[in-house]
């Protein structure tokens, strides 16, 4: 890998499964990124749907998750941070420990588009990272003109230059939740570590 940026990766993680590990690769294999890091949320000011494990058993499980593989780091600055964790703190946490020539790249899923009007300071936000949206190639352009005028076209242009194709990955958190508390498999939903932690704690048995 080339030591030019660093892609930061937010989420509840609840739990951390393949769709995000895989989509996270390969942004990370076509952005040619120095390292990515996984950064389980605090409760996003942005949604209202309220995580279901604790803090401590969403950081453990993505620890667990990409445990030896030297491309993943795991941080838990959101959590250990008060109040609303909100994106554009982070960014600068990351600025502040690697200083401003490294490129931050912020991963969201294409679903997530529509929802960054709705995010702390978003004009600022883009100005201070590169936010990097992970589609398909079936992906439509148009919920971009709905960031007008929040954000100036040049901005805008910006976000639409980092659209990455990534692999279609039909797995989400809610189906292993789901499953878990059924007592069904979830093994290659998530890693053997994560399903065996889910397993063990007895996580979900109440979804």
């Amino acid at each position: 890998m080339n030591n030019n940026g660093i892609l930061l990766f937010g989420g509840t993680f609840d739990p951390i499964h393949h769709g995000h590990l895989i989509i996270a690769r390969a942004a990370a294999e076509q952005l040619q990124v120095e390292k990515v890091i996984l950064i389980p949320s605090a409760q996003p000011p942005h949604k209202t749907n309220a995580a279901v494990s604790t803090t401590k058993d969403r950081l453990r499980m993505t620890q667990l998750a990409v445990a030896g593989d030297t491309l993943f780091e795991v941080s838990d600055c959101e959590l250990q941070r008060r109040g609303p964790s909100y994106t554009l703190e982070t960014v600068r946490y990351f600025r502040g420990l690697y200083g401003a020539e490294i490129q931050l790249y912020w991963l969201i899923g294409a679903d997530s588009v529509g929802e960054l009007l709705s995010w702390y300071r978003i004009e600022q936000l883009v100005d201070e990272c590169i936010i990097v949206t992970a589609s398909r190639p079936d992906y439509h352009l148009d919920q971009f003109s709905a960031l007008q005028p929040a954000l100036k076209e040049k901005q805008i242009k910006r976000i639409k230059k980092h659209i990455l194709n990534t692999p279609m990955i039909d797995i989400s958190a809610t189906e292993i939740r789901r499953r878990a508390g059924q007592n069904l498999s979830i093994y290659y939903l998530t890693t053997p570590k994560v399903a065996n932690y889910i397993i063990n704690r007895r996580l979900y048995k109440n979804e």
